[in-house]
């Protein structure tokens, strides 16, 4: 829904000042006669008591109830559930005690142990669990712990021996994450491990880090402008152990997975190099310094991952029109990539996500399991379901109704939570509309920051600085919707409803983090019942929401219809014009 008649009344608005009256008029433009109309909407409030539900057990720990009154046993694992019992050291522990997290959560309390276990791992689990310290926390300690063996061997460890990469969305999350590993300290002050980030056209900044963070993009283009020969490009693959995808979903799907999967292809290139290395004699040592220069780039593309083992045979016989390559070769080729897994592994993949639908293969979890077959899989207790902390409400709107159904919610939020610092998230589909509902809100009144990709970055992060230290009312798009850690979000308000469920999913997560409580008012029209009724069935139920997921691909493909439709009758009218009668 983008909000109705704001967009084209701009001009208009830019030139009044706000009354009563005035709004009316905004949300009225059709009438002749300006009249100040009560306010008529339907509030499908959901009033009912936090229903408890019984919390699955993670990994060591015992199973929690929810109860009501004792919000922290949603969020945090058992009190006898400690950083030591995880198998964290207590410089560590003490580092993380330093920073407010005495105890681990669920999702902590779970994938931790796995990661450290040396598999794979899957973490799925809902927004404000935990995730990032939850990788971060075993990656920071496997990392010291290869250094503190150097030490003792009296080695001098050799250049990037051992590197943590974590890839990105977008450049503030890249930034967050950097920001939270280097704030674990030991007891001297200094980080326990230097964390940098690859952004834009921004090189390292920090010599010879242990954690890299960085989008794909930005990464790629790294890689292949630090040297021409490729001998610092091999050494770098080589000395990266540990493989975090953040935002894993939005990663392996859409304009992100080219790159992903490119990436992917290079470090298990690279495995398969080392193993190689290691099965003709060489000691692990030797083979770790032994280059990859030698090995061409035509060489590295023939790696292909189980996604393009997926595709139908069409896929190859394109291929072997497009290389120009016999189909001997084509099936010499098909059957080196079937048998590519037997090698000894040199590096750990960990992906992490708060929404990852499993339901297709075609979808981010559908390619995991794919491609990661023997990835152990770590869910959250209310993955895709509705929070148990979350207070939500649910408001029909029309054209007439919605911009004071707005002001409306916002202020509501404002008289329950007089007391200290209140911060809203206004959620908008578009960049026109989010715009659009800056000008409202600052027409009547209400001072606002706004997020989104038109902003430039320093603008978005002075904004977002602002919004965290003195709250206020921060009107966004999606791109403020996934992995930005804002502490104490009191209300979140969907000015339009998402379209999908799964923007859905990471909107209202902003809010009710970290054991905190939280309230979401989703304002939607007569074209978003279905999505909301698919949401809030499984609200009802208890239930996730992944029959709801598929509804993207069906809105979209209805809109492409239509819009094919509407060229189709445009295209034949002009050719009916053109045609002498």
């Amino acid at each position: 829904m983008v909000v109705l008649r704001s967009i084209s009344m701009l001009n208009t608005w830019k030139t009044c000042s706000y009354s009563p009256k005035m709004l009316s008029l905004f949300a009225n433009t059709h009438s002749d006669s300006v009249l100040l109309k009560t306010l008529s909407f339907s509030y499908l409030s959901n009033s009912r008591s936090l229903r408890t539900r019984k919390i699955r057990s993670f990994g060591t720990t015992s199973a929690a109830v929810a109860r009501n009154g004792s919000d922290a046993e949603t969020f945090l694992a058992e009190e006898s559930v400690s950083w030591a019992s995880l198998g964290v050291p207590d410089t560590l522990s003490r580092a993380l005690s330093t920073i407010g997290l005495h105890r681990p959560s669920l999702v902590q309390a779970s994938c931790i142990p796995t990661i450290l276990a040396g598999s794979d791992v899957v973490v799925a689990a809902e927004t404000g669990s935990g995730k990032t310290h939850g990788y971060l926390v075993p990656l920071v300690h496997k990392l010291c712990s290869s250094l503190n063996v150097s030490e003792t061997d009296n080695k001098e460890p050799s250049k990037h021996q051992h590197i943590s990469l974590v890839l990105c969305p977008n450049v503030m999350l890249c930034e967050q994450v950097v920001r939270m590993a280097n704030s674990l300290c030991n007891d001297s002050g200094e980080p326990l491990l230097r964390a940098a980030a690859i952004c834009g056209r921004q090189g390292l900044l920090v010599k010879e880090p242990e954690i890299i963070v960085s989008t794909p993009v930005a990464l790629l283009n790294y890689l292949y402008a630090i040297d021409v020969d490729r001998h610092k490009r091999a050494n770098l693959i080589r000395s990266v152990k540990y493989v975090v995808f953040d935002e894993a979903d939005l990663l392996l799907c859409g304009s992100f997975q080219n790159q992903v999967i490119r990436l992917i292809d290079m470090l298990r290139f690279d495995e398969k190099q080392f193993s190689r290395l290691k099965s003709e004699g060489y000691g692990a040592q030797d083979a770790a310094s032994v280059s990859l220069e030698a090995c061409d780039i035509e060489d590295e593309e023939d790696i292909q991952t189980d996604l393009d083992l997926e595709e139908d045979e069409d896929t190859d016989q394109r291929s072997v029109v497009q290389d120009s390559e016999t189909p001997s070769e084509v099936t010499n080729r098909r059957d080196w990539r079937r048998v590519r897994k037997v090698y000894e592994r040199s590096k750990q993949y960990i992906f992490v996500a708060a929404t990852l639908p499993v339901n297709g293969k075609k979808t981010a979890g559908g390619t995991l399991k794919r491609i990661f077959p023997d990835a152990n899989w770590v869910s959250g207790n209310y993955l895709h379901c509705q929070n148990p902390r979350l207070e939500q409400k649910w408001v029909e709107v029309t054209a007439d109704t919605q911009v004071d159904a707005l002001i409306n919610a916002i202020n509501n939020g404002r008289n329950a939570n007089a007391s200290g610092i209140v911060r809203t998230m206004v959620f908008a589909n578009t960049v026109e509309a989010a715009e659009a509902v800056a000008k409202i809100l600052m027409g009547a009144g209400i001072g606002c920051l706004r997020y989104h990709s038109d902003i430039s970055l320093e603008e978005r992060t002075e904004n977002l600085v602002d919004f965290q230290e003195k709250g206020g009312v921060f009107v966004c798009t999606d791109a403020a919707a996934r992995g930005l850690d804002i502490p104490n979000i009191s209300h979140v308000i969907q000015a339009e409803f998402a379209s999908c469920a799964v923007d859905f999913l990471h909107r209202v997560g902003r809010t009710a983090r970290a054991g905190q409580n939280g309230l979401v008012t989703s304002l939607f029209t007569a074209s978003n019942r279905d999505l909301v009724a698919a949401v809030r069935q499984a609200e009802d139920t208890g239930l996730p929401v992944e029959n709801a997921f598929s509804r993207k691909r069906g809105f979209r493909n209805k809109i492409k219809k239509r819009g094919l439709s509407r060229r189709n009758d445009a295209s034949l009218s002009s050719v009916r014009q053109q045609v002498p009668t």
